[in-house]
C-alpha cells in the first residue's frame, strides 16, 4: 500500500498547492476552499494507506518481482442473501419522502433506515 499512499499524498498535495496559486491569483474563497477540501479528502486516504502499509508490511504488489499466485489468499467468506439493503432503501425513501410530505413520514424514515444501516453494519460482526 506504499504505491497508493504516495499517490494519494501527491494528490493531496497538489490540490493543496493549486488551492494556494488559485486562492492567491483569483481572490476567490469558494475555488480555494473546494480545493482545500479536495485536498484533505485524498490526505485521509493517503494516510489511511500509509498507515496499514506500517500496520501490515509490504504487499507483492509493491514489488515489481512479484507474481500474481503470491498475492493470492483463501476465499473464506461469501455472505449470504440480505434483507437490510432493502431496508435501509426503503428507510432512505421514506426520509426523502418525509422532507416533502411532513415531519411524521421523516422520523418513521428515519427509523427504518438507522435500522437498515445498523442491520448491514452489524450483519456479520459474530462471525
Amino acid at each position: 500500500m506504499k504505491a497508493e499512499a504516495m499517490l494519494f499524498g501527491g494528490v493531496a498535495l497538489f490540490f493543496w498547492a493549486a488551492a494556494a496559486l488559485y486562492g492567491v491569483w483569483s481572490g476567490e474563497a469558494a475555488g480555494a476552499t473546494a480545493l482545500v477540501v479536495a485536498g484533505g479528502m485524498a490526505g485521509v486516504i493517503g494516510f489511511f494507506f500509509q498507515v496499514q502499509y506500517r500496520r501490515r508490511g509490504s504487499r507483492p504488489q509493491d514489488r515489481t518481482d512479484a507474481d500474481v499466485a503470491e498475492a493470492a489468499g483463501p476465499v473464506a467468506f461469501f455472505p449470504d442473501e440480505s434483507p437490510f439493503p432493502i431496508v435501509t432503501a426503503l428507510g432512505f425513501a421514506l426520509t426523502a419522502t418525509g422532507v416533502v410530505f411532513g415531519l411524521w413520514l421523516f422520523l418513521i424514515g428515519s427509523v427504518v433506515l438507522a435500522r437498515g444501516v445498523y442491520g448491514m453494519v452489524f450483519q456479520y460482526a459474530r462471525r
